[in-house]
């Protein structure tokens, strides 16, 4: 259900760039150039940036609708909702008869960025990696004292049998 907005939104604006080409200027105008610096070949038109993202919401959010790759798609949602957010809903600068409504669709989008958070930090029951990677070092070196007591036990074996075979001749 999350991600139902992110797959529609991202659909409408794969198919009209322009309807947000206007409200996207802002940061387009200020990531073009930092794009432009990393490779002049990466486009950087404000169409195409909104196409790219528009196609990452909708596989993202196919993802997590799916339950695939989910903690990594929540993080591409809302990676992408924060400069939404700060750039289309800002009720501040608005004068105050838009003011609710815009106050409205940045606490949605609030609420949205909380739920895409918990999705992202969800290990769905399953240890996270920082567990994981403690307990697997914590067993191979419960594992290493295990194997050096029954060496060193196995030697004590093999000295008192070569002992007693001595004595035997």
């Amino acid at each position: 259900m999350l991600s139902a907005i992110f797959v529609s939104s991202g659909i409408r604006l794969l198919l009209d760039p322009d309807s947000r080409a206007e409200a996207a200027g802002p940061v387009t105008n200020r990531v073009g150039p930092w794009i432009e610096k990393v490779d002049p070949r990466l486009p950087s038109d404000t169409r195409t940036l909104l196409r790219i993202k528009a196609g990452a919401d909708v596989v993202a959010g196919v993802l997590l609708a799916t339950g695939n790759l989910t903690r990594p798609a929540a993080g591409v949602l809302a990676a992408g909702l924060v400069p939404t957010t700060l750039t289309g809903h800002q009720f501040w600068a608005v004068p105050k008869e838009e003011r609710a409504g815009q106050r409205a669709q940045f606490l949605k989008n609030l609420g949205l960025l909380g739920g895409l958070l918990l999705a992202a930090a969800d290990t769905e029951g399953r240890p996270g990696l920082k567990y994981r990677t403690t307990h697997a070092v914590d067993r191979s070196q419960r594992s290493m004292k295990r194997a050096v007591r029954t060496a060193r036990r196995e030697a004590k074996i093999a000295a008192m049998s070569a002992g007693v075979g001595r004595k035997l001749g």
